[in-house]
């Protein structure tokens, strides 16, 4: 029987996992007038096993402008975090920004927390 690869390619046979969300902001670049930081929101991708029933998650995204320019930030996030009495964890995500304008930007927080409603 042949296989249907439109429909591979729309609905993939691969268990789905989770997601996080995510909404911040850059560290402070540059001096003078043109200090400034940028807003990032995303959502990270599926979730990459670690080992130990731990995972990370793959993410990137270019945040939004300031005047002139932007930056883009990706990677990995941490291992997951639990939160204490649930089954929820969050994660860290760290970094730097690409260089754009003579600059990057520094980056550190954390992900929503996972199924929040659930």
């Amino acid at each position: 029987m042949e296989k249907d690869y439109q429909n591979i390619l729309i609905c993939p046979d691969v268990p789905q996992t989770h997601v996080h969300e995510f909404e911040e902001s850059t560290k402070l670049a540059e001096e003078g007038d043109d200090r400034h930081n940028h807003r990032v929101a995303g959502v990270t991708g599926e979730i990459i096993p670690i080992g130990g029933g731990r995972h990370v998650h793959p993410y990137g995204v270019s945040n939004t402008d300031f005047l002139d320019h932007h930056h883009e930030i990706g990677g990995t996030t941490g291992p997951d975090i639990p939160i204490p009495n649930t089954n929820k964890h969050v994660h860290v995500i760290a970094g730097n920004t690409t260089c754009n304008d003579g600059h990057s930007h520094e980056y550190l927080f954390t992900s929503q927390i996972n199924s929040p409603l659930v």
